[in-house]
This record gives structure tokens, C-alpha cells and sequence, in this order.
């Protein structure tokens, strides 16, 4: 039985990953995987995320869970159950609030993160993420739309939430310092250089808050019942970036996530050894769903998440891959190439990486082949989004060099490649990439019209990327739908042109948008490029584009900057480049 309070009110819920699936029949790409991984996975017996970790606890106690990559402080799965434990209690016990309540997390990848993650699931509340360099109004947003009573916040962005709180359904905060998950001593001491250093930081006023160790202290003396948590009831409102119109939250399951991480783990599982410690070093931030999939994976085969809270920060982010012989990096493709301009790199210990996995937005051969040459690790490319939970694809492992392309569909997964008016499309042919399984989300909360306008009659999800399927059933995708640049009735991929211009040994990063022309000849490309020298011009790149594309697909113009936008998690925002198009050209 749902909490009312998981349910979004007057919507029907879109279940297809809910529901007991029949078993499904061998498909192409099943004779493509590598050996011991299975075509299925049980869902009857996933439960809810509390068992999952529990089960963890019960397995692994002793173990790190998770390691702050900056400090060193470690948390065992005991010390995690404890103090989770400790979070639920305060929330049931003290705020009493109802099993289904929405509350908000805003912070980096900090220990406290994973602490209130498992307190609150397993109390049977639904965690927002929430993005902490949001805006106000991205904020409000975001809080208005989930209906979040209650919220946790590092102190370094409670100036944000005080400018909101007023219009919003908040009712509890609980503000955290960077260095509230230290032992006492070195939290003294963390406290006090923090203050140093953060005084530009703007204060903020939230009366009535309740600082993160009040919380556990509160917590620890009122105890925590456990409670039953059906596994089809929502453990998040993961919110979609809004590259299209408003933000909106897919609503996932505790069966979403699971089913998910145990895809991800069967995947892996021939290639890990059992008897060393398996550590994934999570740099992207916890509440993106890439990152909070790798984390949950890891977690539930007793593996160690390394936490980074300021990968962009190369320097000190390599000091801390130096530290570990880790099995697991993901990251996104500006993140790889990061790593890779940076001689110091060289000097990291690859001798137990097996799962170098690119996702969030396309890797680059160029990059790849580097990151292969440097680490004697193939860069492997998996494809999901947030409502998938976020997996849908994975290369396999036992490929010896980067494929370029998503790899296949991860075991229970359905994948089906349709024209646009929803018909199946042959092997080899471009079409929108559908996806089914029990990863699928529940649907957009209080949104029924955009959950039917992206599911199909059938179970799909319409994922809005052009992809085609090989004899094999390795899936390349071609491009985002919205993204493609239509140049004299011909389609040109923006994905293409990028890879090629990431050929040339000065571009650093590069993204190709359209500019409209007239009904005629409608689109031109633009090349936005940020590059390692300045000697690199606008004619040297199209010369060096001309010798890769066809003549419709070359540039019109390149167009210089210091840096390329990018999201919190390090994708290139080409919306905020056609924006920059339409509104005001900078021409070079």
C-alpha cells in the first residue's frame, strides 16, 4: 500500500516499472554481452532501500562505506547505520513527520550527504535533491513543485534558502557545516579555518533552524522505529535539468533504483574481484542521478565511495585519485579531458581501474583514445537519464578499446528504435531511442500531461535522442532530437562535428550549434571553441573540419571563448549557446 503522501494528487501514476514483468525474449544485442552477465534481473525481491542497506550493514559492518576525499574521515557501515538511524528518529520522532513527506537535500559531496540519504529512505520520506549552486529562483522553483516540508542545507548556500523559505511549503531546516562530519578535534579545527576562509560568504537568518548535530543529538535520545516501505513507493523526486521548458520531477521508485543498481551490478560483477576492496572514486556531484546510481550500486556490494566535492579543482582532485587503487571512476567527458591536460595525471596507480565510465553527455573518441594510451583502460560509455533511474546502457567490459557507442541495453531493459510517428525502425536505421524496464520512473510529478506526452501505448519512454542499432545491437547515438541543425534540407548532427573538432591538438572544448538563416537555406553551424592556444584561428579549425566533414556539415564560423557554459556536473550547455546565438552574436 502507497503512502497518500507518494502520490501525486488527481495524476494516475504511470507504473511500467513497477509492475512484474513477463519474461522477456532473447534479443539481438543479448548475444553481444560478456560472459556471466545474465539477460534478467530478479525485481520480486528488491524491497525498499532501508532493506538494501540494511543488508549492506549486516554483510559489511566493518567496512568504509564512504571516505571524504578531502579530509580523509571515514565512515564504516556501522557508523553509517548509527548515525542514519539517528536522522530518521529525529525526522519521525521529533518533526514527526508523516512517512511520505518531502525533504529537500542541498549540499556538495559531503559525508552528512549519505548519512541523511539512508535516514531519511528508510524512515519513508522522499528525497528532493536540490542542485546547491541553484538560483533563488531555480530554488523556489524546485521547492514550490515538490511541496518539500522540510529541508537540509549546507551553511555555505543557507543565504539562498532564506530568500525563498517565505514562499515556500517549508517548515524545518537543518543547516550542516563543511566540517560537521569530522571527529570532534578536527572539527574543532575545521570549524574554525572554514571561517577563515568563508567570510565572504553571506550570512544568512533561518529562525528556528536546527544545526546537522543537533539533529543526531535530538535523533540519538528519541531512537527510530523501523517502518515498512513498500518498494513501489517514491524514494525520489529527481529533477531533469529543464533544458526544455520548466524543470520537472521524475518521480523513481525504490524499485526504480534498485532494479537499477542491480543491473549496473551484474554488469560489473564477472570483472571485480571479490576478495580486495572495491572503491569508486564519486566525483560527480550525489544529487545528480549518475552519481547517486554509482553510489547506490557501490554501496550495496559492500564497496567504498570515495566522496569529491570540488572536482574542478584538478590539482587537489588528483592528490586524491593518488591516494587510491580504485575500480571505479565515472565521470563526464570535459572531466576526462580535464584529468588528462594535466601532466600530474600520469603519476595516478591504474592497476586496479575497470570501470573508467563516461556518461551525462557523449564521450569524444579523441578523449578516449587519449584516456586508453595514458591508463591501458578502455573508456567505456554508458548512456541513462534521469528518468531511467538512470542506466539504459552500458558498454561491455570485456571490449579492448573505446566503441563509440552507448554499448547495449543493461539485462531487463528493452530498448526499441521508432520513427516519428512510433513506428519499430529496422536494424540500421536512425530513429528516437524508447526505452522499457523496470528503471523506467513512475512518471513527472503533478504532470500528467508530460508523462503521457513521453510514454508510449506500449510501456515506452521516449527519450528524445536519434540513435540507430547495429546487427550486433550496440546503439549509437546520433543526437538529441532539439539539437539537430537542419542545413539546406540536410541533417547535420552537432555530436559529429564536436568529436572532429576535438581532433585538432588546441581546441580544449568545443560545441557546435545552429543559427537560423532563412526558410530557405535554414540552418548555418556555428563552432563554439575554448582553446589551448591563441594562435589556434577561425580558419585553421574549418580547414582542419574540412578535411573530416562533408561540405554542408563545415562551420560557417568559430567562435572563441575563455570557456565553454557547462552544468553543474560538467556537460556543455548548448541551449545557452543558441541563446547567445539568437540574442547577440559574438563574432569573431
Amino acid at each position: 500500500m502507497n503512502h497518500p503522501a507518494n502520490q501525486a494528487p488527481d495524476q494516475k501514476l504511470h507504473v511500467a516499472g513497477s509492475a512484474a514483468a513477463a519474461p522477456l525474449a532473447t534479443q539481438v544485442w543479448h548475444a553481444s554481452y560478456s560472459p556471466g552477465v545474465p539477460q534478467e534481473i530478479d525485481t520480486d525481491t528488491l524491497g525498499s532501500i532501508g532493506d538494501y542497506f540494511e543488508r549492506a550493514v549486516t554483510q559489511h559492518g566493518a567496512k568504509r562505506a564512504f571516505v571524504s576525499g578531502a579530509t580523509g574521515t571515514t565512515l564504516s557501515y556501522n557508523a553509517l547505520d548509527q548515525l542514519s538511524r539517528q536522522v530518521a528518529g529525529y525526522f519521525q520522532n521529533v518533526l514527526k513527520l508523516a512517512p511520505g513527506a518531502r525533504v529537500a537535500l542541498m549540499m556538495p559531496n559531503l559525508l552528512q550527504y549519505p548519512v541523511c540519504l539512508f535516514g531519511l529512505l528508510r524512515a519513508g520520506y522522499v528525497v528532493v535533491n536540490v542542485n546547491p549552486m541553484y538560483t533563488p529562483r531555480e530554488l523556489e522553483h524546485q521547492l514550490k513543485d515538490s511541496g518539500a516540508e522540510a529541508m537540509i542545507v549546507v551553511d555555505m548556500f543557507a543565504h539562498t534558502v532564506q530568500q525563498v523559505r517565505e514562499r515556500t511549503a517549508l517548515r524545518h531546516i537543518i543547516v550542516t557545516g563543511l566540517a560537521d562530519a569530522m571527529p570532534w578535534l578536527k572539527r574543532s579545527i575545521g570549524h574554525f579555518v572554514i571561517r577563515q576562509v568563508r567570510k565572504a560568504v553571506p550570512p544568512y537568518q533561518l529562525p528556528g533552524h536546527v544545526s546537522y548535530l543537533e539533529m543526531l543529538e535530538h535523533g540519538a535520545r528519541v531512537g527510530f522505529q523501523p517502518v515498512s516501505v513498500p518498494s513501489d513507493d517514491l524514494a525520489f523526486l529527481q529533477y531533469t535539468g529543464g533544458t526544455t521548458g520548466v524543470s520537472k520531477g521524475a518521480m523513481l521508485s525504490h524499485r526504480n533504483i534498485l532494479a537499477n543498481a542491480r543491473q549496473v551490478q551484474v554488469w560489473c560483477e564477472p570483472f571485480l574481484e571479490t576478495d580486495v576492496e572495491q572503491i569508486s572514486i564519486t566525483a560527480i556531484p550525489l544529487y545528480h542521478v549518475f552519481a547517486l546510481g554509482s553510489c547506490l550500486t557501490f554501496a550495496g556490494m559492500g564497496g567504498t565511495n570515495v566522496l569529491v566535492a570540488d572536482p574542478r579543482n584538478i590539482p587537489a582532485f588528483i592528490k586524491v585519485l593518488r591516494s587510491y587503487r580504485f575500480v571505479s571512476l565515472p565521470a563526464v567527458n570535459t572531466l576526462f579531458s580535464s584529468l588528462l591536460n594535466d601532466p600530474a595525471f600520469a603519476s595516478v596507480d591504474f592497476t586496479a581501474l575497470r570501470l573508467a565510465v563516461g556518461g551525462g553527455t557523449a564521450v569524444q573518441r579523441p578523449v578516449a583514445e587519449r584516456w586508453q594510451q595514458l591508463t591501458g583502460t578502455p573508456l567505456l560509455e554508458g548512456y541513462g537519464l534521469t528518468e531511467c533511474s538512470p542506466t539504459v546502457t552500458i558498454n561491455p567490459l570485456h571490449i579492448e578499446a573505446f566503441s563509440g557507442t552507448i554499448g547495449l541495453p543493461v539485462p531487463s531493459t528493452e530498448v526499441s528504435i521508432r520513427s516519428s510517428d512510433g513506428e519499430p525502425l529496422p536494424i540500421g536505421e536512425a530513429g528516437e531511442l524508447c526505452v522499457r524496464g523496470p528503471q523506467v520512473m513512475r512518471g513527472y510529478w503533478q504532470r500528467p500531461q508530460e508523462t503521457a506526452a513521453v510514454m508510449t501505448a506500449d510501456g515506452f519512454l521516449k527519450t528524445g535522442d536519434l540513435a540507430v542499432m547495429d546487427a550486433q545491437g550496440f546503439i549509437r547515438i546520433v543526437d538529441r532530437i532539439k539539437d539537430m541543425i537542419l542545413v539546406s534540407g540536410f541533417n547535420v548532427y552537432p555530436n559529429e562535428i564536436e568529436e572532429v573538432a576535438m581532433m585538432h591538438p588546441d581546441v580544449l572544448e568545443a560545441a557546435a550549434v545552429g543559427e537560423s538563416i532563412d526558410s530557405a537555406a535554414g540552418e548555418r553551424v556555428v563552432l563554439y571553441v575554448a582553446r589551448k592556444s591563441d594562435a589556434l584561428t577561425q580558419d585553421a579549425l574549418i580547414a582542419h573540419c574540412r578535411t573530416q566533414l562533408t561540405a554542408y556539415k563545415v562551420p560557417r564560423e568559430v567562435r572563441f571563448l575563455p570557456e565553454l557554459p557547462k552544468s553543474n556536473v560538467g556537460k556543455i550547455l548548448r541551449r545557452e549557446l543558441r541563446d547567445r546565438v539568437t540574442a547577440a552574436p559574438d563574432r569573431q
